[in-house]
């Protein structure tokens, strides 16, 4: 069994990172979230998180990161190494449970399985 945590190897944080993954990477849409996947020469994998203002109040943004974390964390060991992951949020979501999220970005992994290897 894996760990559960959520370390500081494992964010993206610089600008060129997104812009490469951006660039680079194969998106997978759905209703809320758009999910850019690209491999990486680091061995690990990596999340990075775009909330813009037009999808609400700060509240709002800061709770869906949250949520979004979580996911990736109590996931990460399902998802291929050597993988960056940017979840960008669409505008106007509705307010979601960690449940929906769970059951949305499940389903978007699952569908682009054949992507990551």
């Amino acid at each position: 069994m894996g760990t559960f945590t959520f370390e500081k190897h494992e964010r993206i944080k610089k600008r060129k990172d997104f812009l490469r993954t951006y660039e680079d990477g194969t998106r997978i849409n759905s209703k809320h979230f758009i999910v850019i996947l690209s491999r990486n020469q680091g061995g690990y994998r990596r999340l990075g998180i775009t909330v813009t203002r037009k999808t609400g109040n700060a509240v709002t943004r800061n709770r869906t990161k949250r949520l979004l974390r979580e996911f990736f964390r109590l996931n990460k060991e399902t998802l291929p190494d050597s993988l960056d992951i940017v979840i960008i949020v669409k505008k106007g979501i509705p307010f979601l449970t960690y449940k929906n999220i769970y059951e949305e970005l499940e389903t978007l992994f699952k569908e682009s399985h054949h992507i990551t290897e």
